[in-house]
């Protein structure tokens, strides 16, 4: 059992850590005895990359399907067909041990604190768990790890006993995130992670997650609907719409210049802070586009399905 937290993750230049190819899923939605059953194509034929190192960004509206893709990639939700290949392997291949050890590598952050977080365990049980179900070291051991994971996220240790109710918002994210480091993951899915904090908690853990970033060596699939925050936060950036990926590339020449009509109206609605700059709101007319266009590339590291 290691207690030290820093990662011993070789460096240098490496393939890509995730790539998804192709990925689909539909849910089959029964309808009444008199009609037929109808399909939702929660995630269309998404494909996508993320290096070692990287925050990868991935946004949309509620809906479009980007935290199926994230739940699809860690076969939380299986997918319909497509590939997931992780570190060169192909995991949605795997057989159910195979995953559960793949999962060490892998691991998600909640969108919501409150509901991810079992009400009727301890915090200490909570991030130890994992430990448990992976068999890693003697129990003196997991609970000194989980010390220290503590401490890590900028909680306080005495708190190991505190149930998820005596817990702000802020702080039982931070739980969920020690949850997810406890097993030393090489990935973590964050999947809106921040959203349901207030704004001043949101820098908070954001600080922290860029933190953990630097010190573990992790590689972040950032999902989220805030593109003020994904501007920042991260290199490149997919924009998702009812399931499929419209545009991806580099952040900031994505965020200069927008192609794909879904991209500017999306743009468009985001506050500015100055109030007398001059607004124009873009709406969406998506019979001015083509749903099933493919990805094209516009410019050096920046595609669009235009």
């Amino acid at each position: 059992m290691t207690h030290g937290l820093e990662s011993t993750r070789a460096a240098g230049p490496t393939p890509s850590l995730l790539e998804v190819r192709h990925l689909v899923k539909y849910f089959v939605r029964k309808q009444s005895l008199w009609r037929p059953p109808s399909v939702v194509k929660a995630v269309d034929d998404v494909s996508l990359s993320v290096d070692e190192g990287e925050m990868f960004g991935l946004v949309g509206e509620s809906g479009s399907g980007k935290s199926t893709t994230g739940r699809c990639i860690l076969r939380l939700v299986e997918p319909s067909s497509g590939e997931v290949l992780f570190r060169g392997e192909n995991v949605l291949r795997f057989s159910r041990a195979r995953m559960r050890q793949a999962r060490r590598d892998m691991q998600i952050v909640f969108q919501d604190p409150y509901s991810s977080l079992n009400p009727r365990m301890r915090a200490a049980d909570i991030v130890e768990e994992p430990l448990i179900i992976h068999k890693i070291g003697s129990k003196t051991e997991r609970r000194g790890h989980v010390a220290d994971l503590f401490e890590l996220v900028g909680l306080d240790p005495d708190h190991l006993t505190r149930y998820p109710h005596e817990f702000s918002g802020g702080q039982r994210q931070r739980v969920g995130i020690a949850r997810a480091l406890a097993l030393n993951p090489a990935l973590i899915i964050a999947d809106e992670a921040v959203s349901a904090l207030d704004v001043s908690i949101q820098a908070q853990v954001v600080r922290l997650m860029l933190e953990l970033k630097e010190r573990l060596k992790l590689t972040y699939l950032f999902i989220a609907h805030d593109l003020r925050l994904v501007e920042h936060l991260c290199g490149r950036v997919a924009v998702m719409y009812l399931g499929r990926i419209v545009e991806r590339g580099d952040t900031r020449a994505l965020f200069a210049n927008p192609t794909h009509p879904y991209t500017r109206a999306l743009l468009s609605a985001v506050p500015v802070l100055d109030p007398d700059a001059p607004r124009r709101r873009i709406p969406l007319d998506p019979a001015s586009f083509d749903r099933e266009a493919p990805l094209r590339e516009i410019g050096p590291s920046h595609w669009a399905a235009v």
